[in-house]
């Protein structure tokens, strides 16, 4: 008699990497997200073990693939770059995103909104952003201990883990780098891009002019040096020396 060998019979679990819903729900939401998503990469671009994601499935907890969340922005330090369908933490070291982003959109619902801050202070968010472009306001909490607590002063603040600072004029958001420099938008940094190439073109064309003059005045010390030795020749040939004179 062949004895049965018991069959494992537990179900795969399938961790979607789309959970359907768009990126963004306009233009304006969509530019924001790109915009801070896409600076972030260039600020962290030197650091290979900076992770930085844009509407990407955040999956906390293995065996359970309906605690997720896709956050705008998120940035994940101590894991290294590299394209994902998701992030899977128990595949990254069980560490979480550090900083998330969130743009409002007239879509966004506060339950919605809720459920998400709930997310975010349960599975280990240490900075959270809100930013609604339509009323220009941002909201920003910071972890302590098990808690998020609203940040009591956006404009000036600084944050603790990106270094970057946040400034609210009467119209916009702005944000900028460690170093200064502002966060520009994707048509504003090909802006930038282009004006450097002309610059460039501009220092080689006027290099290369330089050099044409140098040449130039070379040339012509060269032929005077030659027409006056040519001259000595021939007043020598004449009997007259010049050191004489």
């Amino acid at each position: 008699m062949v004895k049965q060998l018991p069959t494992n019979t537990t179900p795969t679990i399938i961790y979607p990497d789309s959970d359907g819903q768009p990126m963004a729900d306009n233009t304006k939401q969509f530019r924001w997200i790109v915009t801070i998503k896409e600076n972030l990469e260039l600020l962290f671009i030197n650091d290979s073990h900076v992770f930085v994601a844009g509407d990407l499935l955040w999956y906390p907890v293995q065996g359970d693939n309906k605690i997720r969340q896709a956050p705008d922005t998120m940035v994940v330090f101590g894991r290294p770059k590299g394209d994902r369908g998701s992030y899977k933490q128990w595949e990254e070291d069980n560490i979480p995103p550090q900083v998330v982003f969130e743009i409002l959109s007239p879509g966004n619902r506060l339950k919605k909104m809720a459920e998400k801050f709930k997310f975010y202070e349960r599975y280990g968010v240490e900075e959270y952003y809100v930013y609604d472009p339509d009323d220009n306001e941002l909201i920003g909490w910071l972890r302590s201990g098990n808690d998020l607590e609203i940040i009591t002063e956006m404009d000036g603040w600084m944050s603790p883990r990106l270094k970057i600072k946040f400034q609210l004029s009467s119209d916009t958001l702005e944000i900028f780098s460690p170093l200064g420099d502002k966060f520009l938008t994707y048509v504003e940094l090909n802006q930038l891009r282009e004006q450097e190439r002309q610059r460039a073109e501009q220092e080689h064309q006027r290099a290369e002019q330089e050099s044409q003059r140098a040449d130039e005045a070379t040339k012509q010390l060269e032929q005077e040096r030659q027409r006056n030795a040519a001259l000595s020749a021939l007043l020598r040939e004449q009997g007259i020396n010049l050191e004489e004179l």
